[in-house]
């Protein structure tokens, strides 16, 4: 029987080792993590992560062929196959602070794998890392190996949130990369092989070390580079009179374009936009190109810059000043069907409100009042380090509330923001909302999610995200 071990049971490790698990009977997964507390989650009724379809996969397979632990040593040395999922940090100090990946837990994994192994071993990079770390992980365990062979592969994830397990089920490629010697296919063969018992042979894309570990970095940067383009003309289309929505419609019906990732918001978040374009942009100034880390840091400044032109338009709408009003913000998580807020575009909205002395009222259907704090008070690139090194008792936000449902949010609010796409924000009742909110009335659309005319008809005034702007906020216009 093959034994995988992951290293990690964050978003990635969890899902991915869930679902080989589950399409693959005869091998053996073992998910480990130094967190006592994480590991005994995934083995209770209450996962760590939200995430649909999860929890019916982790209970066909937990007990049979999945399993979560905490003896890391031990299931590492008894492995075939080592994946590393762990945190990848943007440094915060020293060399390349701001930009660089932070791999210290990257190599300390490596130095405990070369440690306690006690055969020859595969060892998968899952973690998004940047180009050449294989490398530098290869030397690693080749300089502490005992005479153990290792060999190296690149296996990065491209999983999104939300619809992870049904991108694990039906994946558009997997990429596996490795060293060009016979050794390293016979690797790239054995991991393609586990693969290859549900993902159609031809998605199953082989490369060299160095392509596998790029492509994840380019993909990322794409997706974000159009959304931030798209983003960039919602800003023109509000002082034009055109509308994004329109907009974004005609140019992604050219089939060399497509539809997808063309809607306009208030700004993109997740784990791995930032940190992946941030680290490109730290790998193009290292190998001599800045006109090109120029290019891929533009899209981070207008995504940056479409989160506080949204602040500016709270503000300069309410009168220039949201001192010691109630705001309502409904949804948190950075995107709907998940309760994942890392680098979510919520904190910097709260935080440029809080700024400026509003009152927040805050309600996420999958975010808890704990994870809402502890992103309002940490500090940028903390959520990345493993949860026994955050900061471990967040001081709270005396001005934040947070409540667990829609109509406690609003009541007797100034404004209402829509941070989170959440399928249950196009339902609620607005005309009980309006009737419960101070007048005027607004609402910010940040998700593009509401019926804007239908709701100017009850009373509100609407800012949506790249549409035509209400005669009111032309009379008021945002400063930036």
């Amino acid at each position: 029987m093959v034994k995988i071990c992951c290293i990690g049971a964050g978003y990635v490790g969890g899902p991915t080792m869930a679902v080989i698990a589950l399409k693959c009977p005869s091998v053996e997964v073992t998910v480990v993590d130094i967190s006592v507390s994480r590991i005994t989650a995934w083995n209770s009724d209450q996962l760590p992560i939200y995430e649909p379809g999860l929890n019916e996969v982790v209970k066909q397979c937990r007990g049979k062929n999945l399993f979560f632990s905490t003896d890391v040593e031990k299931h590492v040395a008894e492995a075939d196959i080592v994946f590393v999922s762990v945190n990848t940090p943007t440094k915060t100090q020293g060399l390349g602070a701001g930009k660089a990946a932070d791999l210290t837990y990257w190599e300390s994994a490596a130095r405990m794998i070369a440690d306690v192994s006690k055969s020859d071993k595969i060892v998968v990079e899952k973690s998004t890392v940047p180009v050449k770390t294989a490398e530098a992980i290869e030397k690693i365990l080749t300089h502490n190996s005992k005479g153990i062979k290792f060999q190296i592969l690149s296996n990065p994830e491209f999983l999104a949130e939300g619809t992870a397990i049904q991108d694990l089920f039906c994946p558009d490629r997997v990429l596996i990369g490795g060293r060009e010697t016979p050794e390293g296919q016979k690797a790239i063969q054995a991991l393609k092989n586990v693969y290859a018992q549900w993902v159609p042979e031809d998605r199953i894309l082989t490369t060299n070390l160095w392509s596998a570990e790029l492509s994840k970095l380019a993909a990322n940067a794409f997706l974000a580079q159009r959304i931030s383009s798209v983003n960039a003309m919602s800003a023109l289309c509000e002082n034009t009179g055109a509308d994004v929505t329109q907009v974004s419609y005609a140019v992604g019906k050219d089939s060399r374009i497509g539809p997808k990732f063309l809607n306009a918001s208030v700004g993109f978040g997740g784990s791995c936009f930032q940190k992946d374009i941030l680290n490109l942009v730290y790998i193009c100034e290292c190998n001599g190109l800045p006109e090109v880390a120029e290019y891929w840091r533009q899209v981070i400044k207008i995504n940056d810059y479409q989160k506080s032109r949204f602040v500016n338009r709270i503000v300069s709408s309410m009168f220039n000043t949201v001192s010691n009003k109630k705001i309502a913000v409904l949804g948190f998580a950075f995107k709907k069907d998940t309760g994942d807020t890392r680098e979510t575009p919520a904190i910097d909205v709260c935080k440029g409100l809080l700024g400026d002395n509003a009152l927040l009222s805050i309600y996420d259907p999958q975010v808890t009042e704990d994870q809402i704090q502890r992103d309002l008070t940490m500090s940028k690139f903390d959520w990345d380090h493993p949860v026994h090194l955050q900061p471990s008792s967040p001081t709270t936000v005396k001005q934040v509330s947070v409540v667990w449902d829609a109509y406690s949010a609003v009541k007797d609010a100034h404004g209402l923001c829509i941070l989170t796409e959440w399928a249950e924000f196009k339902t609620l009742d607005f005309q009980k909302i309006y009737n419960n909110m101070q007048k005027p009335a607004f609402v910010f659309d940040g998700r593009n999610v509401v019926d804007a005319e239908k709701l100017r008809e009850i009373g509100f005034i609407v800012y949506s995200i790249g549409k035509p702007l209400d005669a009111w906020l032309k009379d008021m216009p945002a400063v930036a």
